[in-house]
């Protein structure tokens, strides 16, 4: 009985350190290793035509994601107070090439694509307002500083 409930308690704290790890993965901004071809102007998104005046942000959702719709109403928002900012929601079920070339693995996933029209920025998981803001903010810095934006560093 003893060595059940020991078992038990072991579960638990992995689960919970688990849950805890996942959690602070959600929706934090990592920095992209965009690669050469990307940076030539071969974009897997060229397609789609975005707007290249403005910072994109383009979110990869499915249709039964719940955290994909929080992040669409966090994105718009951001994007409704910001005129240099445009959000662009985008279905994997519909573009699987696209998923698939940009290595989305889970959504919602958010690439952010700087006025050059490169991925300056990546995020998966739902994200608050905050972590939006900050993506914006970070994909200018990138744009403000071409010379730092080999992809080399990262």
């Amino acid at each position: 009985m003893t060595d059940n409930l020991w078992m038990l308690l072991a579960v638990l704290a992995l689960s919970v350190v688990v849950g805890v790890w996942w959690r602070s993965r959600q929706g934090v901004v990592r920095t992209s290793d965009t690669g050469p071809a990307q940076r030539a102007g071969a974009a897997p998104w060229a397609h789609l035509g975005l707007p290249h005046d403005r910072i994109v942000l383009m979110q990869m959702s499915a249709e039964i994601c719940s955290a994909c719709r929080q992040t669409a109403r966090v994105l718009s928002e951001v994007a409704a107070a910001d005129e240099g900012v445009v959000h662009v929601e985008l279905d994997v079920a519909e573009h699987r090439d696209l998923a698939a070339a940009l290595r989305v693995l889970r959504t919602p996933t958010v690439v952010v694509v700087g006025t050059d029209g490169t991925e300056v920025v990546r995020a998966s998981g739902a994200m608050t307002p905050t972590q939006a803001r900050e993506a914006v903010a970070r994909a200018r810095a990138e744009i403000s500083t071409p010379a730092q934006n080999t992809g080399a560093e990262r």
